[in-house]
């Protein structure tokens, strides 16, 4: 019997790390929070945003105060209200919070990110879930599943994505 042998070409392997891990990514922002932390008045947190076009965005908030067992009102540090006059309150449950993760200190990053490796970016007054996919320069290009963008950005403005649980803070490798 013969064998056939199949030429898989870079940007094939490529192609089809990035499904894997896009597939991943997109698993893991349509959860909620695993609810393992209560957090009292003043607690600095990050809220996962559900909304469609936000899904894998999270910003960070203070803890006004707790409404019920799964009810905060929580204050953004970045968002406004519509008429950009105040910073936005808002009622949201227990799942879409989490603590702040852990400082990440610069040695990290100026070990450099690679290309595969889940990050959170910083951009449009938040943190957004997504994976390198490239570098170009001194430019990472993260693509974003939830949303199918690809865009570059410097070093600065990364930091590796991590996932709160009930032990506490895991890093996602790729």
């Amino acid at each position: 019997m013969a064998r056939i042998r199949v030429r898989v070409t870079k940007e094939q392997r490529h192609q089809s790390r990035m499904a894997e891990i896009s597939t991943s990514i997109k698993s893991i922002t349509s959860k909620k929070q695993n609810i393992t932390k209560e957090f009292e008045k003043g607690d600095e947190v990050e809220v996962a945003s559900h909304e469609d076009g936000f899904v894998g965005s999270y910003y960070t908030a203070t803890i006004l105060s707790k409404l019920d067992a799964n009810h905060y009102i929580v204050k953004y540090k970045t968002m406004l209200t519509d008429d950009e006059s105040e910073l936005l309150e808002e009622v949201v449950t227990a799942g879409e919070v989490r603590p702040v993760p852990p400082h990440q200190d610069e040695t990290m990053s100026e070990k450099g990110f690679r290309v595969y490796d889940i990050v959170d970016v910083y951009a449009n007054d938040g943190w957004w879930f997504g994976c390198i996919s490239g570098k170009i320069g001194e430019e990472y290009y993260v693509y974003f599943p939830t949303t199918e963008d690809n865009m570059a950005y410097p070093s600065h403005v990364l930091r590796f994505h991590q996932e709160w649980c009930k032990c506490g803070w895991i890093s996602l490798m790729s």
